[in-house]
């Protein structure tokens, strides 16, 4: 390997530590919210919102695993708690019996509707706290270009 490669190797890990840098302040700070006013991890809060997301549609169980990025046992027991809160149910797939769907029940959608506006503040400030942070506004700057429509 040439220090040129030892360059590139050491700019993606200074990238890679920005940016697990940035998902733990932010993390941590949703975490704290959703626990506080609405009973949630920021994990639930994601199946919610993932389900909410399917218009109409379930989502099979390796799905909500990849939202999530749980392994499928992790996501199993996630999936009873939630069940069993009443948040969310299962649904045996009409075409193939072996396949289990979830989907929000009215209790869920209720939770997720009250839950959203503290997650997309609580992510908007920390956000902002990030941006003035030296060693992590270019990485909230690049976040911003990814979410700028195209054209803007």
């Amino acid at each position: 390997m040439c220090i040129a490669d030892d360059d590139v190797v050491e700019v993606r890990a200074q990238g890679w530590r920005t940016l697990a840098a940035l998902h733990g302040l932010i993390e941590a700070a949703l975490e704290r919210a959703l626990q506080a006013e609405h009973g949630l991890s920021v994990v639930e809060y994601t199946v919610l919102d993932a389900l909410s997301r399917q218009d109409g549609w379930h989502m099979r169980m390796h799905q909500l695993a990849r939202a999530t990025a749980l392994s499928s046992s992790a996501t199993t027991r996630l999936v009873n708690r939630l069940e069993d809160r009443g948040l969310l149910r299962r649904v045996l797939c009409q075409d193939d019996r072996r396949g289990i769907y979830t989907e929000l029940t009215e209790a869920g959608h209720a939770l997720l509707d009250a839950a959203r506006p503290t997650h997309d503040a609580v992510l908007a400030e920390t956000l902002d706290e990030a941006q003035r942070r030296p060693e992590l506004a270019p990485m909230v700057e690049a976040l911003g270009r990814l979410a700028a429509p195209a054209g803007a």
